[in-house]
Order: C-alpha cells, then sequence, then structure tokens
C-alpha cells in the first residue's frame, strides 16, 4: 500500500512540473491577441500596432509617410492561411514577415517598395501572423525563417 502511495505521489509531482513548464515555457501563446503591445524578434523589442479586423488588415500602414524604427504592424488572423500582401497606397518600404501559428518565422520579404504594387508576397506555407516592419530591419538584425517571435502585453 506504501509503495502504491508514493507511486501515485511521485506521478503527481510528475505531471505539475510538466505543466509548471508547459505554462512557463508558452507565454507568447498565453497573451491574449487583443492584449499585445510588442513583440521580441531577433533579439529587438518592437512595439507593434494590431491589426485584428478585416478593415485595419485592409488598411494596414497604407496612406502613412513613416514607421519609426522600434515600431511595427502584427497583422494577427483568425485562421491559419497563405496571405497575400501588396504595397498598395504606401509610401516607404517594407520587410513583410510571416509566422507560423506556434511563433516561428516562415518567410520573410525584404524591402518591398511601394514600385512594386501591384505584385503581392505570400509563402508557401500557411502562417497565422504577420509583422510588417520598416525595410532593412531583418538583414541588420540577421532575421532568418526558424527564428522564435515572442508577444508580450502589458
Amino acid at each position: 500500500m506504501l509503495k502504491k502511495n508514493i507511486f501515485f505521489s511521485l506521478i503527481l509531482v510528475i505531471f505539475l512540473i510538466a505543466i509548471f513548464f508547459l505554462i512557463n515555457n508558452n507565454s507568447s501563446k498565453n497573451t491574449e491577441v487583443g492584449q499585445i503591445q510588442s513583440v521580441k524578434i531577433a533579439g529587438k523589442i518592437l512595439k507593434v500596432e494590431l491589426a485584428l479586423t478585416q478593415k485595419e488588415q485592409e488598411q494596414g500602414l497604407s496612406g502613412r509617410d513613416n514607421l519609426k524604427e522600434d515600431e511595427g504592424m502584427l497583422f494577427v488572423f483568425s485562421h491559419i492561411d497563405k496571405y497575400s500582401f501588396w504595397m498598395k497606397d504606401m509610401k516607404f518600404p517594407l520587410d513583410i514577415i510571416w509566422l507560423s501559428e506556434d511563433f516561428h518565422v516562415i518567410y520573410i520579404k525584404e524591402n518591398a517598395t511601394p514600385e512594386s504594387y501591384p505584385e503581392s508576397f505570400s509563402p508557401s506555407l500557411y502562417s497565422k501572423y504577420v509583422l510588417e516592419v520598416n525595410a532593412l530591419f531583418s538583414l541588420k538584425n540577421n532575421l532568418k525563417v526558424g527564428d522564435e517571435v515572442h508577444f508580450s502585453s502589458p
């Protein structure tokens, strides 16, 4: 009987430790979508504006004159898909970074210029998030496919 109790106690402790590590290692996944304020990518923390609705996603950064160096726009989609982006009505070049559902970079379109419109850019893989940042961010920060990204809120 004593061996049985020790065995079940040990299993319970291992289970609780596993849950603790899962919760702590998936902090980006636990961040409420509407509460995301920053993204850590390539060792940099960027303040992000969210594009959650279809209207916000269609508008994106179009019509703006610039984007600060430590800022970006994070498009959060309701489901994974192959999302295409173009540079319609853009006034400055961007790096467009597609992210998987598990917060990894899956594709980078570097230096997409306003002159490229109506060409569209999309990955061959499915994504859940897309991050737009100033052109050359990826090059300057050695960002590459496979890099992990973290979202944070206040």
